[in-house]
């Protein structure tokens, strides 16, 4: 468990002497910021007072020769010769102590307040100024172009469930813009009064408008809205907010332990969703290799149907073909067939023609000829024609009507009925 850190820091001004200037204002005294610096004057009226004397010995030495008058007295032109030249060391010496004494370096980065008779005259840009006034001075030395790093831990901040965080870490950064402004309005130590205050309320409010269980959001969250409102209200007094931010946050510990086992369900959820998305990647690379073994078959039954495929148009074509081939053998013997039939009709009509002509031209030797032929085949019909055979089996006319001659008659008529040749062939 982190402990709670209560270093806050602290803003206040330092008297120092003008050695101790930049050392104070870049490293702080005792961990207090200190952007404000009175320094610790070596100006002094002591050159006055060699002035003054120079300046009496002198008129002591105009005196002294006065008198003497045109006398030839060595001792008063002695005197005089001394009193003068002690006069003008003086005088020397006040002079430059005076010069030394209105030497002044401002520290580069910061600004000096001229102040004379008390009243601010003017800021004093770094390097060296001569302050011939002997009652002015720099009254004060303000850091101007450091962005100073400040740090304001808010103690039990309640939430929007009114439940108070143990600590709010605010960190933010500010650089005064107006040295003038910023040590006549408030000076160094009421500014860290009115910038804690400040730093309080906004964090207050900020926390107002969390829950308890995202007050870890808190943590490098956006918070332009507070740093808006910081330079609103820190504006009159010459200060700029350059950069702030809430580096941590502390709950209470039991919230914390609260906090501590939801972290840890839900780490372990986070490991088992993990573990569940590892076994699911894995199946589904199983899948997807499974569909990608699939596909290749597929892809090959694909290609070997299509060899297959063809194949069989090729040999559908090459049937075809042959078909075709076949069909125009077929038909070209088809029409050399008709042509030679038509050939041989057309050479038998001619031939018919012909002998129909000749038949025409000899109609009268046809007429003979059939006439002839007629009587040859009568002739040759009549002579084999059958010859008419009269069996009397009438018992009244006289006849033999017995078993026997109707036998002996039945058996003759065929052979009378024959041709002479086959008689004679019988016989």
């Amino acid at each position: 468990m982190s402990t709670v850190r209560t270093n806050r820091s602290t803003i206040a001004e330092a008297v120092a002497p003008w050695s101790d200037v930049a050392q104070l204002l870049r490293g702080g005294d005792a961990g207090t910021l200190t952007p404000v610096i009175i320094p610790r004057h070596r100006r002094r009226l002591g050159w006055i007072a060699p002035l003054w004397v120079g300046l009496f010995s002198m008129l002591t030495g105009v005196m002294l020769a006065a008198q003497d008058g045109g006398s030839a007295d060595i001792a008063y032109d002695t005197l005089a010769v001394l009193a003068y030249c002690f006069g003008v060391l003086l005088l020397l010496l006040g002079v430059l102590w005076w010069w030394r004494s209105s030497i002044v370096e401002v520290e580069q980065g910061t600004n000096g307040i001229l102040t004379r008779y008390g009243a601010v005259v003017r800021t004093l840009a770094p390097g060296r100024h001569y302050l011939w006034h002997p009652w002015s001075r720099v009254e004060f030395v303000v850091d101007t172009s450091t962005e100073i790093p400040y740090s304001a831990p808010v103690m039990a901040c309640p939430t929007r469930e009114n439940v108070p965080l143990r600590s709010i870490e605010f960190f933010l950064k500010f650089r005064i813009t107006d040295a003038v402004l910023f040590v006549r309005i408030i000076g160094a130590g009421n500014f860290d009064l009115v910038l804690s205050s400040a730093v309080q309320d906004a964090i207050r409010q900020r926390a107002r408008q969390v829950r308890t269980e995202h007050a870890y959001d808190l943590r490098g969250s956006d918070v332009a809205d507070m740093q808006e409102l910081l330079n609103r209200q820190l504006s009159r007094y010459g200060v700029r907010i350059t950069g702030c931010n809430i580096p941590d946050v502390q709950l209470p510990a039991q919230y914390q332990q609260h906090l501590a086992t939801r972290e840890r369900v839900a780490k372990e959820r986070e490991a088992y969703d993990q573990e569940w998305g590892l076994t699911r990647k894995r199946r589904i690379d199983s899948l997807q290799m499974d569909i990608e073994r699939a596909k290749k078959v597929r892809d090959a039954r694909i290609v070997e149907v299509k060899a297959a495929l063809n194949n069989a148009r090729e040999e559908v074509a090459q049937l075809l073909e042959q078909q075709e081939t076949n069909a125009q053998r077929v038909r070209f013997e088809i029409e050399t067939r008709g042509r030679s039939g038509l050939i041989a009709a057309e050479n038998e009509a001619r031939a018919q023609s012909r002998l129909a002509q000749a038949y025409r031209d000899n109609r009268a030797v046809l007429q003979y000829e059939l006439a002839r032929r007629r009587l040859e085949v009568g002739a040759e019909l009549a002579g084999k024609a059958p010859q008419p055979v009269v069996v009397r089996t009438d018992a009244g006319s006289g006849g033999d009507s017995s078993a026997l001659a109707t036998l002996l008659t039945a058996q003759l008529l065929p052979r009378l009925a024959a041709p002479p040749e086959t008689r004679q062939d019988e016989d």
